[in-house]
């Protein structure tokens, strides 16, 4: 069933109650955080919807596809929390998941006695194949923004995650020689 349109945007008005309530300089920084919360409730619902076939989280989903991306298909459980910027407790729970799936192997790093690797099997590689298009072709492709709104929504929320200290910029790369 499909959700009937407000006759109103609630956001707008959460903002204007703000201005009437005297909350000026709280205002603006209201609306982006309730907007951009609304987005991402609207966006993991759609990629909610393209997963559940394929019995997959969007978690365990970033994990497998992440693992598809190496050359070995394998990689040590500190880096995929540092890729993924994830708490290691929520990576260690989607490991379990996947293994207990049949989807991944917890293996012994080969190099450091103290840390594990996780490893794509044949079967995760093949369901992240399936659900890649899935999503792709149901959410990815079809963002509901224009290319150019997309490109300039991911310079502005990429300048607020870099303000936030989630990323610096990357060093030049040399000319090759």
């Amino acid at each position: 069933m499909a959700n009937r349109p407000l006759p109103i945007d609630p956001l707008a008005e959460a903002r204007r109650q703000w201005l009437a309530h005297g909350w000026t300089e709280a205002a603006d920084g209201m609306a982006v955080v309730t907007s951009v919360m609304r987005a991402q409730q609207l966006l993991l619902a759609r990629v909610d919807a393209a997963l559940k076939p394929f019995r997959l989280t969007f978690a365990r989903y970033e994990v497998l596809r992440l693992l598809a991306f190496t050359r070995t298909g394998s990689m040590p459980l500190s880096s995929i929390v540092a890729r993924l910027q994830v708490h290691p407790t929520s990576l260690s729970s989607t490991a379990e998941r996947l293994v207990r799936d049949g989807l991944a192997l917890r293996e012994p790093h080969p190099h450091d006695g103290r840390a594990a690797l996780l490893s794509l099997t044949e079967a995760g590689r093949e369901l992240v194949a399936r659900a890649t298009d899935a999503l792709n072709s149901e959410v990815f492709s079809h963002p509901g923004l224009t290319s150019q709104d997309a490109s300039d929504l991911v310079s502005i929320v990429a300048r607020l995650r870099k303000n936030a200290g989630d990323f610096a910029d990357p060093r030049p790369v040399p000319d090759p020689l």
